[in-house]
């Protein structure tokens, strides 16, 4: 499968934390064919001092869309992240969103040239926000002019 990930870090060693979540995912879950130079941007969806530096990334797995995100979470939590934004039934914030050392959402998915829908409590594909952030967009459009 061709998965499309968008990471990102407004704490700490932002640069260095997104190359080792690259360095963990290319390990873990598969190999990457594409990655975006790293792009950076106010917080979205609430006030912070902390600018974000986000990049994306294309990687061939054999993973299925659910033990992808398993992965991705288990990458986070080895990175420092302690807990993720609580949402509703379309993953939109209940909580509101907040400072983080690190961020791995699942953009997209395809098998073959065939996209992968899913609508679950706990994932959603493709994710139903990229569109609204230009800080996924652009980085994601740079992959794809790369493939």
């Amino acid at each position: 499968m061709r998965y499309y990930l968008s990471l990102g870090s407004n704490l700490g060693e932002r640069e260095q934390t997104l190359d080792k979540a690259t360095e963990m995912l290319q390990q873990s879950a598969g190999r990457v064919i594409a990655r975006s130079a790293f792009y950076y941007s106010a917080p979205w969806g609430f006030a912070s001092e902390n600018g974000f530096c986000n990049l994306c990334l294309s990687i061939e797995s054999e993973l299925e869309p659910r033990e992808m995100l398993r992965a991705t979470q288990s990458i986070e939590r080895a990175l420092g992240r302690t807990h993720k934004t609580k949402t509703d039934a379309q993953h939109l914030p209940i909580e509101g969103y907040s400072d983080r050392l690190i961020d791995i959402d699942i953009l997209e998915a395809y098998r073959g040239e065939e996209p992968v829908y899913i609508r679950t409590k706990t994932l959603t594909l493709p994710h139903p926000l990229m569109q609204e952030r230009d800080f996924v967009m652009i980085p994601l459009r740079e992959i794809r002019e790369k493939e």
